[in-house]
Parts: C-alpha cells; sequence; structure tokens
C-alpha cells in the first residue's frame, strides 16, 4: 500500500493536530489533538454536542477545518483527499444502504460507486457476506432486516475496499443489546485481522469493551486519554453506592455523609441512589454505615464498586453524558 512521505515512524497511521472547527459562533472543536496507532482501536467518547462527530467528517475528507491539519497514512485531509478516501471506510450514525434492494445488492451497488471491476465486487461481496453471518439473508430486502443485521450490512460496505483504516460513528446508536453484542463482537474480529479503528461512542461500556485507548471529548476539547484503567484511576477509586429506603430522605442522607470523602457525593434521585467517591474503600463504608445509622436513615442497599467510564466522565467534567444537539 502506498502511502505518503510523512508517515509517523513510531506506528501512528492518523494524526490530528490543532484542529479547530466553528459553526458560526459555535466553537465545535478548539484546537484537537490525538494519534491512532496502526491495528489498535482509539476510543472517542462524548456526549452529544462534545464534537465528535464534527471531527470525523473532518477526518474522513467530508468537512474542512478551520485551522489544523489532518494526516491518515501520511496523506493530508485536504490536500490528499482523494488518496485519502481510498484508504478509509466510514460507517455513520444510521445505516446508508437501501431499504429496497437486497443485502447483495446493496454492496454491489457500493462496488460499482468505487468503480471497481465486476469480478472484484462478486469476490468482495461473497466474502463479506460471509463474513458477516449474511448468508441466508443475502437475497432478501434490507427492509426484513433486524437492526444489527442492517449495520452488519452497513459495515460491510465500508470494508468493500478493504480500509487500512475504519471510522465507526456511534455504530450502535438506537440498538437493542445483543444488536450491540454482535457490533461489538464482529469490530474484535476487524482489529484481529489487521484492521485499524477510530470508534466514537456514547456508550461508555463500549469504550471500555473495545478500545486499546480512550480520548474523553468535551465542548470540543480532548479532556483525558489513557487506557480504560488509567481513565478510572482518575475518578479517584472505588465508588460507595448507597440506596437509601425513604427517597425523601436522600438530601439528609447526602449531608450525612458528604464529609467522608475529597469529593461531593452525586445523587440520583429516580434511583435513591448516592455514589461516593471512594480511595479508601472499606474505611469509607464503614463511616458511612455509621454516619447514616446515626443519623436514622435506613440504607436499602449498599455496595462498593470499582468506577466506570460514567464515572470518568463526571469526575473530569462534573457533568453526565448530556442530550446536547450533535456537533
Amino acid at each position: 500500500m502506498t502511502t505518503g512521505t510523512n508517515e509517523l515512524k513510531n506506528g501512528s497511521i492518523v494524526t490530528v493536530k490543532g484542529v479547530k472547527k466553528a459553526y458560526g459562533k459555535v466553537q465545535a472543536l478548539k484546537g484537537v489533538n490525538l494519534e491512532l496507532q496502526s491495528g489498535k482501536v482509539l476510543g472517542l467518547l462524548g456526549p452529544n454536542g462534545a464534537g465528535k462527530t464534527t471531527l470525523i467528517r473532518i477526518m474522513t475528507t467530508l468537512l474542512k477545518p478551520d485551522e489544523g491539519e489532518v494526516s491518515i497514512s501520511g496523506f493530508d485531509v485536504v490536500r490528499n483527499a482523494q488518496a485519502v478516501r481510498s484508504i478509509i471506510g466510514l460507517t455513520g450514525q444510521y445505516a446508508a444502504v437501501d431499504e429496497e434492494l437486497t443485502g447483495q445488492e446493496n454492496l454491489h451497488m457500493v462496488g460499482r460507486l468505487y468503480h471497481l471491476d465486476r469480478d472484484t465486487i462478486r469476490r468482495r461481496a461473497r466474502e463479506l457476506i460471509e463474513r458477516f453471518s449474511l448468508t441466508q439473508a443475502a437475497h432478501r430486502t434490507v427492509k426484513t432486516y433486524s437492526g444489527g443485521m442492517r449495520r452488519r450490512l452497513d459495515v460491510a460496505a465500508s470494508l468493500l475496499m478493504s480500509p487500512r483504516v475504519l471510522f465507526l460513528d456511534e455504530p450502535t446508536s438506537g440498538l437493542d443489546l445483543r444488536s450491540r453484542i454482535e457490533v461489538w463482537n464482529m469490530i474484535h474480529e476487524l482489529v484481529a485481522d489487521g484492521t485499524t479503528v477510530l470508534l466514537t461512542t456514547q456508550y461508555l461500556e463500549e469504550a471500555d469493551q473495545l478500545a486499546d485507548t480512550i480520548c474523553v471529548i468535551h465542548y470540543g476539547e480532548i479532556v483525558a486519554r489513557g487506557t480504560s484503567g488509567e481513565l478510572k484511576a482518575q475518578s479517584g477509586g472505588d465508588v460507595l453506592q448507597i440506596t437509601v429506603a425513604d427517597r425523601s430522605q436522600l438530601g439528609k442522607a447526602r449531608e450525612a455523609i458528604s464529609l467522608l470523602a475529597a469529593k461531593e457525593p452525586q445523587v440520583e434521585p429516580v434511583l435513591g441512589q448516592i455514589n461516593l467517591p471512594a480511595a479508601n474503600g472499606t474505611r469509607v463504608l464503614v463511616d458511612a454505615v455509621r454516619a447514616l445509622d446515626d443519623n436514622n436513615i435506613e440504607i436499602e442497599d449498599i455496595v462498593l464498586r470499582r468506577p466506570t467510564l460514567d464515572d470518568v466522565f463526571l469526575a473530569l467534567t462534573g457533568e453526565k453524558v448530556g442530550e446536547e444537539e450533535s456537533l
């Protein structure tokens, strides 16, 4: 595979330097820097509105940055857009397949759009249909497919050109748990075969399951990066999760345990729960039980658990994954 002249020697196949993008007065990206190592999965984690999709559009030549540069396999995504398109694949948030065509017809159509010869189209379509367990459904119209099957077909289409780098923009958005697990397994198989993947997601457990490295993006800025374990360590260690029997006592319970840790406890009113960072887990557990008992607050459940990436995002940004407008 031909590469550009500036491909990094440290194993990075994708580099992003100082990328900025604004929509009017809204700063979608504020100088993003990141690298993606060849043969690895980079998880870009953040809520809607964080800038994930804008960054993906720039990296895949669909949008030009206001400032900064992106190179893939040494090719600049603005100056060498055509070369970049020949070595990448993209699967967006929604399956880009024609419901009135069969699965096989969809793949053949994509092959023609890529100007592949007929023999190559037939061979690659057959390989991908078999690989993604769509053989029995290959001659059915896509409107009869389940959500998971449509997503597998969509990813198969993005692999028709055997891309070196695959961009997956929230690939399991809207899927049920079973279909999400199907897609997770598929991504594991792709990486095992040498494909490099950049995955954007707001599903915290998805980044935990799939990514070698995670970058947390918030309001257009990378606020943290590292492995799942490294990011979890930044949240302050274990988390004490307390469920009170009487929801009306949540405020009183929060006040009773607020001095037991360096960070403020977080209240989940609907669940009747309080989450308290607990660096010294067992000690905090004992002290919390004593404090709640002293205040006549009945505990329905109490558990000491390892931090999730939800706790990480909250610790880093002061917010949970939100419902903001996509950027």
